[in-house]
């Protein structure tokens, strides 16, 4: 692990510093009401200064002897994430470093209701974050909010916590972030949270009947694991998330080219959705009975690694070819459903890194959803654009004709096929496992911010957490 242990990242302060700036947020629909209500100084400085209100536009008043006495900050009309994030770096590159170390500031506004409090609060932070576990110098030049009494100051921290506990684990590379590393990062999680971790470990795993999980991390010296925990009232409904975690993918025996190769170190980040989403599930106490499965291995290459067209079996019974080595994944999340289903529960869930098809058709930013309920599908595709969850994910078909794709000659199913729907047949492959009167829904996910964007790092990313967190609180929530 880094020398510095994986944390819940909370930038807030809880009381103001000797010296507080106010910032007055205003909508760029609400500017001229406010500017015809503001004294001729101010108005003054709105021309001299340009300032309209726009997203991200910081106005600042000074007093008499020259310091900022007021900051007015522009956000659009439902006062989005990113404008929290934009309003940070405006009020970072205004200020010295200096000058920073001794001010707060909070965040207030006429014209905004609590959930748009909330989202600036929560963008802000996000702006915060810097993933410098293995730099030297460590400082982190920001501007420190302090938390409103008018928002639900819990909720607010635990999202920021999820979001930057799945950015951390995704980041840290894979000779800080094997199998017993991400055990060890779940169980500081399930400490967090008074739960104990189950663990099925190497030899156990086939004693226990999970072929494909052994056969996929059989090769690495880091030996592969199942992780278990469950959490919340017997009672509740029971909602299963299962998270790949693929520690890093080398393709296997059918080797990744090196470019392609360069970021697997992100392929454990479905288990790192399934934590993040995990922590707001029980941090702020949806009545639900969890439980998290992460499938851990390395894809690796030696000696006694899977090869192409092994016939290998599977917890449910069903012998699958292997087409690819590279395609391990939905080896190892095949037995960890399987395994969920047992459990009977109403709904499933899991994550995974799965395909570059899903890439190709949806691009970086939007996860590729598949469900065998296309009512809650279109429910949180529609559910995910809006203001509130702002994190888009998209519906692509688990189209039945193409299962035939999937046929293989010698075994019950090909673990690739031939098709050339690679998001689907993949989704379609690990549909076999699902028992038919469970609702399941599968999240191919990129894990990973390609470019940078204000308040989003390049780098680990979350994609679709948030889209599955407001889903479950809306049918969940107390």
């Amino acid at each position: 692990m880094p020398s510095q242990n994986i944390e819940f990242f909370n930038p807030f302060l809880t009381s103001k510093r000797k010296n507080d700036i106010t910032v007055t947020v205003i909508t760029v629909g609400g500017f001229d009401t406010w500017n015809n209500a503001q004294t001729p100084v101010i108005q003054s400085l709105t021309t001299e200064q340009g300032f309209k209100g726009k997203s991200g536009e910081v106005l600042i008043s000074r007093d008499k002897t020259g310091k900022t006495e007021t900051i007015i900050a522009g956000s659009s009309s439902s006062a989005p994430f990113i404008d929290g994030s934009k309003i940070h770096d405006a009020i970072k590159n205004t200020f010295s470093e200096d000058s920073l170390k001794e001010t707060s500031f909070s965040i207030e506004s006429d014209t905004l209701n609590t959930e748009q409090l909330e989202r600036l609060h929560i963008g802000w932070a996000l702006a915060i974050y810097k993933f410098s576990f293995y730099k030297k110098d460590k400082e982190n030049k920001h501007a420190a909010l302090c938390l409103s009494t008018e928002i639900n100051i819990k909720r607010v921290q635990t999202y920021v916590e999820s979001v930057c506990f799945i950015r951390d684990l995704v980041n840290i590379p894979a000779n800080d972030m094997g199998p017993d590393e991400l055990e060890a990062a779940t169980t500081t999680l399930t400490k967090h949270h008074n739960i104990n971790l189950k663990v099925i470990k190497d030899d156990d795993l086939i004693e226990q009947n999970f072929p494909m999980i052994y056969e996929v991390g059989k090769a690495s010296p880091r030996r592969p694991r199942l992780l278990d925990f469950t959490w919340g009232d017997e009672k509740h409904p029971k909602v299963t998330l299962v998270g790949k975690g693929v520690c890093f993918d080398t393709g296997g025996l059918d080797i990744k080219p090196s470019q392609f190769m360069l970021t697997m170190k992100k392929d454990m980040g479905g288990s790192a959705h399934v934590l993040g989403l995990a922590h707001m599930i029980m941090s702020l106490n949806l009545p639900i009975r969890l439980r998290v499965l992460i499938p851990a291995v390395e894809n690796s290459i030696a000696g006694n690694a899977y090869r192409p067209s092994d016939v290998i079996n599977s917890r449910k019974g069903i012998t699958v070819e292997v087409g690819n080595t590279d395609a391990e994944g939905r080896l190892v999340l095949a037995d960890a459903l399987t395994y969920a289903c047992e459990e009977n529960p109403e709904l499933l869930i899991d994550f995974a890194t799965l395909t570059g098809a899903a890439r190709i058709a949806l691009g970086y930013d939007i996860p590729a959803m598949f469900s065998n309920n296309d009512e809650t599908a279109q429910g949180i595709q529609k559910l995910s654009a809006t203001n509130g969850v702002d994190d888009a994910v998209w519906q692509l078909p688990l189209w039945q004709p193409y299962r035939k794709d999937l046929d293989s000659p010698i075994a019950d199913i090909s673990s690739t096929g031939v098709g050339r729907a690679g998001a689907t047949n993949a989704a379609l492959f690990l549909q076999e496992f699902i028992d038919s009167d469970i609702e399941w829904l599968h999240m191919d996910v990129f894990s990973w911010e390609q470019n940078g964007k204000t308040g989003r790092p390049k780098g680990g990313a979350d994609t679709g957490m948030r889209a599955i967190f407001a889903f479950l609180e809306e049918r969940y929530g107390a």
